[in-house]
């Protein structure tokens, strides 16, 4: 049993020394223990554990029977040697079971705390990529903001020179309008131009049909 002991002592030792250093070994102590956990895994660990302990304590009972026979047989108060190699025996085994035990609950707060340690990595990784999201998110809005403030200023000016452009448009018709009534003024004026000119022509004709009437008279008197 002893060296059973010791072995069971040396792996638990070993599977320790596994799960403080991060190699390709823990991954695989780390998986085999969450397996362990599960299903009915939890309820032989505790078996087992609990055997141990029923064991450890009739022991330590064998160990002070031994102590206090030692002292009612012996008036010295000192043990036989048989009585010796039995307490050595049963103190080995007590230490043994103790540090067996001991180990165990080592490993399993390890494996906790690894395991949330793990947990809370996947968290902090989860709530880094929701905290870049959401500022993303701000500087999206940030920028649609920008945006939409630089859209408003573009409507303005668009509707400022829509504004203009119809006020340009209206002087524009205001002009085409004066320069048509300037052109029919001058179109006016040059019909009656061309009345007066036919109306002079008329008047030269008629003076010089008179003049040679009054000249042909003269003549016909001093003849």
């Amino acid at each position: 049993m002893i060296q059973l002991l010791f072995l069971v002592v040396f792996m638990e030792a070993a599977m320790i020394v596994v799960l403080l250093f991060k190699t390709p070994l823990r991954k695989l102590v780390i998986m085999g223990l969450d397996r362990l956990k599960r299903g009915r895994g939890p309820l032989m660990v505790k078996s087992v554990a609990g055997t141990v302990l029923v064991v450890l304590f009739s022991t330590v009972y064998t160990m002070l029977k031994i102590h206090k026979r030692g002292i009612e047989d012996a008036a010295g108060g000192s043990l036989n040697p048989t009585d010796q190699v039995l307490m050595v025996k049963h103190l080995l085994e007590s230490t043994l079971m103790g540090a067996v035990l001991f180990l165990a609950l080592m490993i399993d707060r390890l494996h906790h705390y690894i395991r949330e340690l793990r947990v809370r990595r996947k968290s902090m990784e989860a709530a880094k990529k929701q905290a870049r999201a959401e500022e993303a998110k701000v500087v999206n809005s940030e920028e649609n903001k920008g945006i939409e403030e630089e859209a408003a200023k573009l409507r303005e000016e668009v509707k400022w020179l829509e504004s203009e452009l119809r006020s340009k448009n209206e002087d524009v018709d205001v002009a085409e309008a004066n320069v048509s009534a300037l052109r029919k003024q001058s179109e006016g004026f040059l019909l009656e131009y061309g009345r007066l000119l036919e109306e002079n022509q008329d008047l030269r004709s008629q003076l010089q049909s008179v003049n040679g009437r009054l000249s042909r008279s003269a003549t016909k008197k001093t003849m």
